[in-house]
């Protein structure tokens, strides 16, 4: 029996509604509904007995088995026990979720039992009724009850709307921030601080657009500072298009290395706008770095929105000291489709992750060219987990026998995503053109590491190498 069964069979026995339900989790209210409707059969002898409601027969309900008695399968009892609601505000949610109930006078009688009980709802209780509300809000009938909570949010006293701003619930964060744009609640630097630091990206989105749709002729910097230097790429973005607005286009050209392609497309744009090609931009930055190297989105940008001729100034800048330039210089040469495989190769064994991960993903296109033996060799347990990982991606690229001898050398490895990646490489694995069928060697490979594989495995892989009739 489910947890939520058993809840439901605690309060049938008359246990206190708060020591089986976490009241202030909208979800527990849904998934209470659920588990008194879905009871076990054998255990619905208890629930018979509140059929009386139905001819207002029942004596005295308590607070739990009213709670049940409003989730009855039977919609006479829910309509009945909606009478009861009333003197018992704890049931609210329940009374929600019957407003969207799929029985019509039980979904009336409940909607205006909640138009009356509804103002009586303030404080920290808001904000997890607000919850619940919206989640019915995606059922059938469930669109009453939230109109009901905007109109009466609208026309109450503005705390009840900043509530729901800091809720730990996500849909009441947005519908409250929603509320507060559409009534104009907040200052423009408020919403731009908002934006900047929430870490939802629908309230960033909102909150920038709104902070720069309101800020007054001549007051842009209080807002456009905090979104500039947002950690969000989508506020940043949101920022250095607003740029051109305010006629401040050069700024834009700090932006052009930005770390997002988002951000960087942006400042791309807001320059030309101003009449300034940004490629010549992109190739002094690469071509003249410094003693510090150019910003590691440099590279980057030069690719989005240079030519092939361009990867000759950041072919030197995958020997770059600093990683991030390395990994971006070798991300840029993919963008260009200029990624050599010999000039590419030695950088499999570059002390960085992020520049193996670039260089596995920008040889995977020609791993069909890389000596299989020299890949295997850097395979070793000795060498580092980066490179490890970088050349098992080149050989499964290059399938067949390669793929699956290097990944049952794999299967027993110490480090537990290399050996999970060799699992799934085995159970994806299917023969190549190449792929010799009746080879000994596999065949002794496979049988070697039976204990790992299973019986089923180890048949499909005979069977797929010719080895079993």
């Amino acid at each position: 029996m489910s947890t939520s069964h058993e809840s439901v069979c605690r309060l049938l026995s008359g246990e206190p509604l708060r020591k089986s339900l976490d009241t202030a989790d909208s979800q527990a209210w849904v998934d209470f509904d659920l588990a008194v409707r879905s009871l076990p059969y054998v255990r619905r002898e208890a629930l018979r007995s509140l059929t009386g409601l139905r001819d207002h027969a029942h004596g005295t309900l308590g607070e739990s088995q009213l709670a049940v008695a409003l989730c009855h399968p039977d919609g006479r009892v829910r309509e009945a026990a909606l009478e009861w609601a009333p003197a018992v505000p704890a049931l609210l949610p329940l009374v929600v979720i019957r407003s969207a109930d799929w029985v019509a006078p039980v979904r009336e009688q409940a909607r205006e039992l909640l138009a009356d009980l509804l103002p009586g709802v303030v404080g920290r209780a808001l904000a997890p009724f607000a919850a619940l509300v919206l989640r019915m809000a995606c059922r059938q009938h469930g669109d009453f009850a939230q109109s009901l909570l905007k109109r009466s949010l609208v026309a109450g006293p503005p705390e009840a709307i900043t509530t729901l701003l800091t809720s730990d619930d996500r849909a009441a964060r947005r519908f409250g921030h929603r509320l507060a744009v559409e009534q104009q609640m907040l200052s423009p630097l408020r919403l731009a601080r908002i934006a900047a630091s929430d870490d939802d990206v629908v309230i960033q989105g909102l909150c920038a657009e709104a902070a720069l749709a309101a800020v007054r002729e001549g007051a842009h910097e209080e807002v456009l500072e905090p979104l500039l230097e947002s950690r969000q790429p989508q506020v940043r973005a949101a920022g250095v298009t607003a740029l051109r607005r305010t006629g401040r286009f050069a700024q834009a050209e700090s932006f052009l290395s930005d770390r997002s392609a988002l951000v960087r497309a942006c400042a791309r744009w807001v320059l030309r706008k101003s009449g300034t090609d940004p490629l010549p931009l992109y190739r002094a930055l690469c071509m003249d770095p410094g003693d510090e190297g150019p910003p590691p989105g440099a590279a980057l940008g030069l690719a989005e929105c240079g030519t092939r001729a361009d990867a000759e100034l950041l072919w030197p800048l995958t020997g770059h000291p600093v990683a991030a330039v390395r990994s971006r210089a070798v991300a840029g040469l993919r963008v260009l489709d200029s990624a050599e495989s010999a000039r590419l190769r030695p950088l499999v064994d570059d002390p960085a992750p992020a520049v193996a991960r670039e260089v596995a993903a920008a040889l995977i296109p020609d791993a069909a060219r890389l000596p299989a033996s020299w890949l295997e060799t850097r395979l070793d347990p000795a060498r580092p987990v980066h490179t490890r990982t970088a050349a098992f991606r080149l050989l499964c690229a290059q399938g067949g026998a390669v793929e699956l001898r290097a990944a049952l050398s794999l299967l027993t490895d110490q480090h537990p995503k290399l050996r999970f990646r060799a699992e799934q490489a085995v159970r994806r694995w299917t023969p190549s053109a190449t792929t010799a069928l009746g080879d000994r060697e596999l065949a002794a490979l496979i049988d070697r590491h039976a204990p790992a594989l299973g019986h089923r495995t180890v048949l499909l892989l005979r069977r797929e190498l010719g080895l079993v009739s």
